[in-house]
Parts: C-alpha cells; sequence; structure tokens
C-alpha cells in the first residue's frame, strides 16, 4: 500500500468545491422532523422557559407553523399536546376524545396543507394522565402493560380517524404495535405508519419536554419499569427486532446524541429506516452554550445533524428543524 508522500489526504480538503464533492454524508430539510406543541386557544404563542426559542401554540399558529415547514423544505410534522389540568384523568380519557388538542390540531393542518407535509402523532397517555405516567396505574403506582395497551390502540384509532400519517407510540409497552397495526388494518387505515419509538431509554434529557407538555410537576415516580435502562445496547435490539415483527414501519431512538452507537448498530442489524430524537435536554445544551458564548449555533446544529446521518439515521426530529432546513436551503 502506497503511503506518504504519494498518499495525501489533505489533498482533497484543500477547497470547499472538493470538500464538497468528497463529502461522504449529506443533509437536507428533507431528512427533519420539526416536534411542535399544541395548545389551548387562538393567537397563542406560549414561550417554554426551559426551552428557549420553543414555544406553544394554539392550533391556528400551528397550521402557520406547518406552512412555513412546507416552505423550507420540511416534509413532516410532531405533534404534542399540553392538555388543560381539568382535562387530565387517573385514565387519560381525553387522549380518546375524537375534538382533543392533537384531533383538532391533526385536521387543521391536513385542512390547511394536505399531503404537502405529514403528520406524525405521539401515542402515549403523559400528557393526558394526572399522574403523568405513560400509561394506567394500579393503587402502588406500578404502569399496567395490557390495560395501558388497550387504551393506545384507542387512542391510535382516534388519531388515525382524525388524519395523521404516522402514528408513533412513545410509551414503551409491551406488545402495542401488533395490537395497533392490526387494529389499524381492521379499521382499514392500511396507508398509516407505525414509528415505534423501539429504544427509549429511562434518560435524564427528557426534562425540559416535560415542561412542554406540563408533565414535569405531575409525574409521580420514575419511568424506569417500563422505559430502557441506559446500560443496555443488546436489549434495544431486542426491542427493535420485536417491533418491527409486530409490524412497524419504521423504528425511533431516544435520546438522539448520547445513543449514537444504537443507531449504528440498529441500522446495522437490521438495515430498516432508523429515526432519532435530538430531544429537549439535547435541543436546550446547544442554546445553552450559545448564549454564553461557547459555541455558533449554525455550525453546532449542522454537525449535530451530520453526526445522525453519519451513524445511520434516515432523518431527525429536532427542535432546531426550520432553523436548519433554512440554512441548508440557502
Amino acid at each position: 500500500m502506497s503511503s506518504y508522500p504519494m498518499i495525501r489526504l489533505r489533498r482533497t480538503r484543500a477547497s470547499a468545491w472538493s470538500r464538497a464533492l468528497h463529502r461522504e454524508v449529506q443533509v437536507t430539510p428533507a431528512d427533519l422532523i420539526w416536534p411542535l406543541f399544541v395548545t389551548e386557544g387562538t393567537g397563542v404563542e406560549d414561550p417554554i422557559a426551559s426551552l428557549p426559542g420553543v414555544s406553544r401554540w394554539s392550533v391556528d399558529g400551528i397550521v402557520a407553523r406547518a406552512k412555513d415547514a412546507v416552505a423550507a423544505g420540511i416534509p413532516c410534522l410532531a405533534l404534542f399536546p399540553n392538555t388543560q389540568p381539568e382535562r387530565r384523568s387517573e385514565d387519560g380519557r381525553e387522549a380518546l376524545n375524537p375534538d382533543n388538542l392533537m384531533c383538532r390540531a391533526i385536521r387543521a393542518i391536513k385542512d390547511a396543507c394536505g399531503d404537502e407535509i405529514g403528520v406524525l402523532t405521539d401515542v402515549a397517555l403523559d400528557p393526558y394522565t394526572s399522574h403523568g405516567q405513560d400509561g394506567l396505574i394500579d393503587a402502588a403506582g406500578y404502569v399496567l402493560n395490557d390495560a395501558t395497551v388497550e387504551v393506545l390502540v384507542g387512542q391510535s384509532l382516534n388519531q388515525a380517524a382524525a388524519g395523521a400519517d404516522v402514528i408513533a407510540p412513545s410509551d414503551m409497552m409491551d406488545g402495542r404495535i401488533a395490537a395497533i397495526r392490526a387494529a389499524l388494518e381492521g379499521e382499514g387505515h392500511h396507508n398509516v405508519q407505525i414509528m415505534s419509538y423501539a429504544a427509549k431509554y429511562a434518560s435524564a434529557f427528557y426534562g425540559p419536554f416535560r415542561d412542554a407538555v406540563g408533565s414535569r410537576g405531575l409525574l409521580k415516580g420514575d419511568k424506569k419499569t417500563y422505559q430502557m435502562d441506559p446500560g443496555n445496547a443488546e436489549e434495544a435490539l431486542r426491542e427493535v427486532e420485536l417491533d418491527l415483527a409486530e409490524g412497524a414501519d419504521s423504528v425511533m431512538v431516544k435520546p438522539g446524541l448520547p445513543y449514537l452507537d444504537i443507531v449504528a448498530r440498529v441500522k446495522q442489524a437490521f438495515g430498516v429506516p432508523v429515526f432519532a430524537y435530538q430531544v429537549s435536554g439535547e435541543y436546550a445544551m446547544i442554546e445553552a452554550a450559545v448564549a454564553a458564548g461557547a459555541a455558533d449555533r449554525d455550525a453546532m446544529v449542522l454537525e449535530t445533524l451530520l453526526a445522525f446521518k453519519r451513524a445511520g439515521c434516515s432523518g431527525v426530529l429536532t427542535y432546531h428543524a426550520l432553523h436548519a432546513a433554512r440554512l441548508l436551503g440557502a
């Protein structure tokens, strides 16, 4: 094998055109999914203190954001509701209300944008329960698996009927993908995709998200009996394998950057569409670094997105989606 000076790896790095030509991984706006928080009211923009630059929007504001996304080339939105306290309950029954916040936002986006943009909807009960857990609980506070799955199926059908394009179960209950897929097929929703949160870890990076959906102050205990232990990787592969067998069209790893090794292993093992969620804590760290003068936002956003793609992601859920899309489209 030849060596220096016959081989100079810096040759292809010497100019911008050459670096672009030899770049192995590209990020485009089409790789992005934009998470948005919907709240009650009209004309409401409610900034989230722990997520600087991110707000909760009333349905009319969500529609305006959808139009921004279409203009920027973003192909999909991910919706999360901030349910009013009086509509939360032990059993999360508001998730089954066909006129709840999520369903109204789905219909409004589809009425305004049609198939110009996809709508991905969260399936879990934590935005609807008075105790902040992702499912129904027993007297001891343990999250009940099978009883929860029954409600998740109803929630999924409710969202599909409203016009959701992708159902994204984030609850981590066993067996929910098979149950949801069977129900969607049974109701004629043959083209509604399932993007499973297959490897969702019990992470310290979710705090600002819980502020955004109003569950942080309500949460009793933790979620370690159903979300994954951060020390486990082989278990993630088992979770992914099961969800794919049960009918998931794509899978997600959450959080993102601290779990790029999991993204890479899932992609290598299964060769399926893998998505990652650059979660609220990751976003907040970038914004804190920018505010402290320690980093350049544009450079950090684009570099982290490249890292996701390099690890094997088909796409990334990120609160920086609109900013990144405008940078990439400039």
